[in-house]
């Protein structure tokens, strides 16, 4: 049974991107933990937009990965990337974190994410901290949301002024 992490890099005032949808503020210079963590899920739940937003990158970056996207506007099945899943998100989550299997990701976006806070399913939070302000975007954390009392288990710092702190939902 693998744990849902949301994973994910936010602005200082807590936008995940702008509000076009563009990330290009993002650090790429260095790995930041990223392959590690890659290394450590074997599945991705991804939001339509999110999705969307991804193909435009050009290759898509999660090939190995088993990928589930969430739309209720797609009418397939799947891509040669992804299956699209246009039902309950809340019981599929529940019953894909009793599978055996690795860790799943929880990509994004904003409104997934919203949900599975919603409903206590994410397990763990890791959270990469930007040190820009973009002024306006997408909101990382749509209200209204219910408290949720997290556990921090690790801050690192980097040197570029990035911070990434991981969170416990206990």
């Amino acid at each position: 049974m693998g744990q849902l992490i949301l994973y994910i890099a936010s602005s200082l005032d807590g936008y995940l991107a702008r509000t076009s949808g563009a990330v290009d503020w993002l650090f790429t210079d260095q790995d930041y933990g990223y392959t590690d963590f890659f290394a450590s899920i074997d599945r991705l739940l991804i939001g339509r937009i999110t999705y969307e937003q991804i193909l435009t990158f050009g290759e898509y970056p999660y090939a190995g990965k088993q990928g589930f996207v969430f739309s209720r506007t797609m009418r397939r099945d799947h891509d040669e990337n992804v299956n699209f899943v246009a039902g309950d998100l809340v019981s599929f989550v529940k019953n894909l974190k009793l599978q055996n299997g690795k860790d799943i990701w929880l990509v994004g976006g904003a409104a997934i994410a919203k949900t599975c806070l919603e409903n206590n399913l994410v397990d763990k939070l890791i959270l990469s901290i930007h040190p820009i302000i973009l002024g306006e975007g997408i909101v990382l954390f749509q209200p209204p949301l219910p408290t949720l009392s997290l556990k921090l288990e690790h801050c690192q710092t980097f040197d570029t002024g990035l911070v990434q702190l991981t969170y416990s939902n206990s």
